[in-house]
């Protein structure tokens, strides 16, 4: 199955409605490596976790329609909940604010796999105010631009942005209605990191991945201490490309990235084969993850290929137990030290909760499904939380 066939039916037919209530240590990265890579393999089941967690219904976010993203400023008690038509809402001691930190629906197309996808609070959020927020803008005939926008909380009210925003970045997708990545994040190196997808269709079919002149199918890194942004001095330059935006290509779809200390990790969505898991130093610059030579640890559309000088997934599995990795976040709160330093991460179809530690060793946790899950999310101290197609945000406790 391709990448959120199962999400775009899912989300379609979930309500657009106003906010309101219806009821850091890792292993080292992978080097580039060399390989004969032959298709048809299948993956291990991986072993039971030894120790067990539950999830659990966050109070006055439930029924909030299509949930995609959850943040919170380092400290900061408040949920803030994106949905996919456009808004963000606020939760604040179990109860849903009446109005929106930021309503843009009216700008946001949601054909497709697109909508308001991620958001992202500034480092220095406490003295400056700003918030950047990556959406799929609604243009007529097209199937929208990939656009990021700063904005401003309002001096006077706390729980509510100003708008208009300014306009950070601006990536053209108008091939297709799908692979639109993403997730826009900071990095430890106070640059903004944004992810995008291939450009949709199948097959890399309008070869962006491999194009390193083309900002899809892609990590990009931007410098966004002013703006407009400035690339970055020590970013990467492909060969056959300028400098430029770019900081990794050879992404399929990497709807959800996190940053651990200095590590990266990408949850890459496969098409209909193998979906992997990516971990690379935040160093490492100008890394090539293969597709489409290559799907997770297998040639592409080939028996045998040459994957010199691509670096290949820490962890992949096979569309026997899942059909779309939905990536989340190394565990860094309080509430579970069981948890401490696995990464969480979930498939769209199957809903097991795994995790990844050591670099390498993969657990799931014997009693815990989520569903059909759209995103994870992570509050300012650290809890993670999942989001669901069925309009829930459930929290990660113990047992």
């Amino acid at each position: 199955m391709r990448l959120w066939q199962a999400f775009s039916v899912g989300v379609a037919l979930l309500s657009a409605a106003a906010c309101s209530k219806n009821d850091y240590m890792s292993s080292p990265p992978p080097a580039p490596m060399a390989a004969t890579c032959v298709a048809g393999s299948t993956t291990p089941l991986p072993n039971p976790q030894s120790t067990d967690f539950q999830l659990q219904e966050v109070t006055g976010a439930t029924g909030l329609p299509s949930p995609m993203d959850l943040q919170a400023p380092p400290g900061d008690a408040r949920l803030f909940i994106a949905e996919r038509a456009g808004r963000i809402c606020i939760v604040q001691n179990g109860a849903l604010l009446g109005t929106a930190f930021l309503d843009i629906s009216t700008r946001v197309y949601t054909g497709g796999e697109a909508g308001l996808i991620s958001f992202a609070f500034d480092p220095i959020y406490s003295t400056n105010g700003f918030v950047f927020v990556h959406f799929i803008e609604n243009i007529p005939n097209t199937t929208g631009d990939i656009v990021v926008e700063r904005y401003r909380v309002s001096a006077s009210n706390p729980n509510v942005l100003e708008t208009p925003g300014i306009e950070v970045i601006r990536i053209p997708h108008k091939e297709a209605n799908n692979h639109y990545g993403g997730r826009v994040a900071f990095g430890p190196d106070g640059m903004l990191y944004l992810s995008t997808g291939d450009g949709g269709g199948g097959n890399n079919q309008f070869g962006h991945a491999q194009d390193a002149n083309s900002r899809l199918g892609k990590i990009l890194r931007i410098d966004v201490s002013t703006l407009p942004y400035t690339i970055p001095a020590n970013n990467p330059v492909f060969p056959g490309a300028a400098k430029n935006e770019n900081w990794a290509i050879g992404l399929r779809n990497p709807f959800r990235y996190a940053f651990d200390g200095n590590q990266l990790y990408i949850a890459d969505v496969g098409q209909g084969a193998r979906e992997e898991i990516d971990v690379a130093s935040t160093s490492a610059a100008g890394l090539n993850y293969g597709w489409s030579i290559m799907e997770g640890t297998q040639c592409f559309q080939a028996a045998s290929c040459n994957a010199t000088g691509l670096t290949l997934p820490v962890y992949d599995y096979d569309h026997g137990q899942g059909c779309a990795i939905i990536g989340g976040y190394v565990y860094r709160g309080a509430a579970i030290p069981a948890l401490q330093g696995r990464y969480l991460f979930s498939d769209l179809c199957t809903g097991f909760v795994r995790t990844l530690s050591g670099g390498t060793t993969v657990t799931e946790a014997p009693t815990v499904n989520v569903g059909t899950p759209f995103s994870f999310g992570q509050d300012g101290f650290g809890e993670v939380y999942v989001l669901t197609a069925e309009n829930r945000v459930l929290k990660f406790v113990n047992p």
